[in-house]
């Protein structure tokens, strides 16, 4: 197992108890206070380990080997999860915005005795810890599949800060709950749509980023006293396999073993350099005339 997969199993495995834990005390507290609202809201908890469940499988697939069907590896079965969890977050924030917008329409005011209160505030600290983490998970590993998950636990910490919210203003401001949850709605679907933009963009194929192309010309340049001619390049990324194609013009006269062997050697750089797998297509060169 890489060391990917084991921060990926890590953070799934801390989501799923986390997320248990958090639903017996919110609904220990619901139960006693008699909080219908507090009680929805820790088998809202509960749910989330939907989520982490997805992160989990989607971590197991992507760290499958290659094999005849996938050539390529399972990597991308990273990016189909993020954007099923992108999808779960559309939903909690639509869920979000119907549920304020029926409250500000009926004109309903939230109301939670002091243990709930104490509860709430325990949900927000340890479920901005989880979001965090996952967050930290995601930068290490540069997963957005963990980045989707610690945003899935974090519009959990932002629903509870609302509810406290609620808690203080709502005797002066009857409103305050519903256009708060209205504005975490719109929190939700704008990262949501920046989610489901990057991993499908990933999955899509995209241009290799200027510094990979910059970075394959100057290694070129070293290890080649040619001037090669590279252009037409287009990156491949499955997860951590990531393979690079591009074109690479000789001069016509040269023989076919030399070029071969120009060939090898750039590819051998640009594979231990920058972890890609590259593929090069030779072209003859096209003689200027006078």
């Amino acid at each position: 197992m890489n060391r990917k997969a084991k921060i990926g199993y890590r953070q799934a495995t801390i989501s799923v108890t986390g997320n248990i834990l958090l639903f017996g005390i919110k609904y220990y507290a619901g139960f006693v206070t008699g909080s219908i609202a507090l009680i929805a809201d820790a088998w809202h908890t509960l749910s989330d380990s939907l989520s982490s469940i997805i992160l989990f499988l989607g971590v197991k697939i992507a760290n499958k080997p290659a094999d005849e069907e996938h050539p390529y590896g399972h990597g991308r079965a990273e990016l189909i999860a993020a954007v099923i969890i992108g999808t779960l977050l559309a939903m909690i924030g639509l869920n979000f915005l119907i549920e304020s917008t029926h409250r500000l329409i009926d004109h309903r005011t939230v109301h939670y005795g002091t243990l709930a209160i104490v509860v709430t505030i325990i949900s927000i600290v340890v479920k901005e810890a989880m979001a965090q983490y996952a967050f930290r998970c995601s930068h290490r590993t540069a997963s957005e599949l963990l980045r989707a998950d610690g945003w899935h636990h974090r519009s959990d910490a932002i629903s509870s800060v609302l509810i406290l919210i609620g808690i203080f203003l709502g005797r002066y401001f009857w409103w305050i709950d519903s256009v708060m949850g209205i504005i975490l709605a719109g929190i939700l679907f704008y990262v949501t749509y920046d989610i489901l933009r990057t991993s499908t963009s990933h999955l899509l194929g995209e241009k290799p980023d200027t510094t990979v192309i910059k970075a394959v010309m100057n290694i070129a340049k070293s290890c080649c006293s040619e001037n090669l001619h590279l252009h037409h390049f287009h990156l491949h990324s499955y997860g951590d396999h990531r393979e690079i194609t591009l074109h690479m013009q000789l001069p016509a006269e040269l023989q076919l073993g030399e070029a071969h062997r120009i060939c090898e050697v750039l590819e051998n750089s640009i594979r231990k350099e920058l972890n890609l797998e590259p593929t090069i297509h030779i072209e003859p060169l096209a003689q200027s005339t006078s």
